[in-house]
């Protein structure tokens, strides 16, 4: 968690502290919002947010993990990509979303956004059972 100290302009002093789990969720929904970027989330990750989907709740930081320092971030994004993206590109993006996202919404810097493509979606394979596309 972060903790910073804050001199408002009305004179009070106080702290805010903001959970790790508070910047994965928020860079977790930026990245939602990248064309190409089919699911986040390994295996593992993906079939438990199914699950959860089936219920009605959805993990915004399904397959973000983030490190909060004193005055930096650092995050690791895993997504599964749309075919025929070019994974360099989509991985600029990600990078570009997640630091955007932690900058103006979180109001830290970032030391590293490191992405993993371990997989990538095939329109034509689809079938009734997989989840849909998360944008």
């Amino acid at each position: 968690m972060e903790n910073v100290d804050v001199v408002n302009p009305s004179g009070i002093n106080g702290k805010t502290v903001i959970d790790d789990s508070v910047v994965a969720k928020l860079t977790g929904i930026a990245i939602r919002e990248i064309p190409g970027v089919h699911a986040l989330g390994g295996g593992a990750a993906r079939v438990a947010g199914a699950i959860r989907g089936v219920v009605g709740n959805t993990d915004h930081a399904q397959g973000v993990s983030v490190e909060v320092g004193e005055q930096q971030v650092a995050a690791d994004i895993s997504v599964v990509a749309e075919y025929p993206v070019a994974l360099q590109e989509l991985s600029d993006r990600i990078r570009e979303a997640a630091a955007k996202a932690i900058i103006e919404l979180v109001g830290m810097d970032v030391a590293e956004v490191n992405v993993t493509i371990n997989d990538v979606h095939v329109q034509e394979n689809d079938d009734e059972d997989e989840e849909p596309r998360v944008s």
